[in-house]
């Protein structure tokens, strides 16, 4: 039998950040609320959460790399919303954003969590913040609890 190593889902004594875009804050206030309520379930205490809001989802991984290079938090969860219609740039912001966040998290030694929402229309944005397909805030906070663990006991 292979050794296994699963993580704990405990975020007692972490500092995360929450990075997240003002363009289109109706669904990404409610990313944050789904983030901050994923992690204080888990142990994290208000206190040691720190909400970092830029511009739009462009700023999104050059905020999460200060935090890495100023050992700002043990995780980040960034958080965004792209809504076609919104941008002629759609495709090429979506992709570079997604790039550029993950290779923040494979480059670093702080786990980061991807909670940008791509969509076709504004309600189906809606409907991944918290609406009837769950909460992408809650989702990535998850995953980055999941990554610290990983990264302490692995």
């Amino acid at each position: 039998m292979p050794e296994e190593h699963r993580a704990r889902l405990d975020a007692t004594g972490k500092r995360i950040a929450i990075v997240v875009s003002r363009v289109n804050d109706f669904v990404t206030k409610r990313l944050v609320e789904g983030a901050v309520d994923c992690l204080v379930s888990h142990g994290a205490k208000e206190s040691q959460i720190e909400v970092y809001w830029v511009a739009g989802a462009f700023e999104l991984p050059q905020m999460a790399s200060r935090i890495v290079r100023k050992q700002r938090a043990d995780g980040i969860v960034c958080l965004g919303a792209l809504v076609r219609g919104e941008t002629i740039h759609f495709d090429v912001l979506a992709s570079s954003v997604a790039s550029a966040i993950e290779r923040i998290g494979t480059d670093g030694d702080v786990p980061v969590g991807f909670g940008v929402i791509t969509a076709d229309t504004m309600e189906q944005a809606i409907d991944r913040a918290g609406g009837k397909h769950g909460n992408v805030g809650w989702n990535s906070a998850l995953s980055v609890i999941e990554m610290m663990s990983h990264y302490t006991h692995g």
